[in-house]
């Protein structure tokens, strides 16, 4: 359910490393996230080009329940965004490891400082 090659943050996003663009990272949101969220209807994600900071705000998912913040996992540049969930926001709860993803950040330092592994991840949900 937590896939092994993933980074996982407290916020329930994950972390790919690499993204399909050089030097990036590619982000999304966990199976955790999107089932406690229930249908997702809406997504807005951050603009290409846009810096974003580990632990800010830059995006919402809209479900039938509530609307919930995305973080920035790291900090960095924005090189890329899923754009086909604007169509289609359902593929985040129905692929949330693959199509579903949600944008990319090139970051600036390291990208895995304070992301958690797998066992880690699913410890924190047990906890």
């Amino acid at each position: 359910m937590y896939p092994d090659d993933l980074q996982y943050t407290a916020e329930h996003e994950w972390v790919r490393t690499p993204g399909e663009h050089e030097g990036a990272v590619r982000i999304g949101i966990t199976h955790y996230a999107q089932d406690a969220l229930g249908d997702i209807v809406y997504v807005s994600l951050p603009e290409v080009g846009e810096n974003v900071e580990a632990g800010s705000t830059c995006g919402e998912l809209e479900s039938t329940k509530s609307v919930s913040d995305v973080y920035a996992p790291v900090t960095g540049e924005v090189v890329a965004r899923n754009d086909s969930l604007d169509a289609t926001p359902e593929l985040v709860n129905n692929d949330p490891y693959g199509g579903g993803w949600l944008f990319e950040v090139r970051p600036t330092g390291s990208a895995a400082e304070g992301l958690m592994d797998a066992a880690t991840y699913q410890a924190s949900l047990e906890g």
